[in-house]
């Protein structure tokens, strides 16, 4: 969007080739009301290449789409409810782009940051995102936990995200985690295959638990397949380092599947060991060491594609306090 002086301007992408400007409107003007943007086009304050244009008109890629403001800078209409972003995490979430093209973003998702507003978050990573990218009907193409960091795929077309669901719907997407999990490691890799369902405690929070021979197809399901490979990077005292694979994507599947090889994630408060979460607290670990190091996924096209993103920082550091105190 050119946010000059003048009147906001969409330039419409490649992928809305063909769309009716209505349609496209609703889509990337997010959380403006549908009457609203009805009476802009029937008024003629919205103009396409200049001219007047009707609701049923198809739209072309290149097209410049110029609205009238609607807001300001930074703050973006969710709903009922007007979201604020700071511009210091607009700012940190320009620089966490690793891949962009016409139909796919990938971030590395700063840890602390929920990929959705609400449930008493005033905004999230998907919010945020839109504000920068308010032309543009980006979609989660799935979703990584509050405190994990790494690769975290956006779609940016219909196109996009349809192939990125069909390929998490037929094992197609490869994600590589780094864990710090708590104990010491014996052996070489292991893979664990318990079947994860959701319940709720007391309180009606969700929580995930792995189940042991319980079927996982059919009338008698109890819980969703789930495969994870853990397997051993480093050993430290106390805590060993992982590289994860998973072939599924399940809610909390690294933390859960860690807890029931009697290795959880260090850091986790919901699944972790509170004696090893206060030795790595000693360490300088501030979150739950989980990291989205890799994800490999087939394009719309059927090209492979893969993307990495570092370790951050923060956990670099807590591997280098832990690589101190080794004898």
């Amino acid at each position: 969007m050119n946010q000059g002086r003048g009147p906001p301007v969409l330039t419409v992408p490649a992928a809305s080739e063909g769309q009716r400007l209505d349609n496209f409107l609703l889509k990337h003007l997010k959380g403006v009301p549908r009457s609203l943007v009805y009476r802009l086009v029937r008024k003629g304050a919205i103009r396409v290449n200049g001219r007047r244009a009707k609701a049923e008109m198809r739209v072309t890629g290149g097209d410049e789409v110029r609205i009238p403001v609607l807001d300001r800078p930074g703050v973006a209409p969710d709903g009922a409810r007007t979201v604020h972003v700071p511009e210091g995490m607009l700012r940190s979430l320009r620089q966490s782009v690793i891949h962009e093209d016409a139909d796919y973003l990938v971030l590395d998702k700063p840890a602390g940051l929920a990929v959705h507003g609400g449930s008493g978050l005033a905004y999230g990573l998907i919010e945020a995102m839109r504000l920068l990218y308010p032309a543009t009907a980006l979609e989660l193409g799935h979703r990584l936990d509050r405190e994990t960091s790494g690769c975290l795929v956006l779609t940016k077309s219909r196109r996009g995200l349809t192939a990125f669901h069909d390929a998490l719907r037929t094992g197609n997407v490869s994600k590589r985690y780094l864990a710090l999990v708590a104990g010491r490691w014996e052996g070489s890799a292991r893979r664990c295959d318990l079947p994860i369902s959701q319940e709720r405690d007391e309180t009606g929070r969700r929580q995930m638990r792995a189940l042991e021979g319980v079927a996982i197809e059919g009338p008698e399901a109890s819980g969703r397949r789930a495969t994870s490979l853990f397997a051993p990077i480093e050993r430290f005292p106390g805590f060993t380092l992982m590289e994860v694979d998973i072939g599924t994507g399940r809610t909390h599947q690294i933390r859960v599947h860690g807890r029931a090889l009697g290795h959880p994630v260090a850091g986790d408060h919901e699944y972790g060991d509170p004696g090893a979460n206060r030795l790595a607290r000693g360490l300088g670990l501030k979150r739950m060491f989980l990291h989205a190091q890799a994800i490999r996924f087939p394009d719309w096209q059927g090209n492979p594609l893969l993307f990495s993103a570092p370790l951050p920082a923060d956990l670099e550091q807590v591997l280098q306090a832990l690589s101190d105190q080794a004898p």
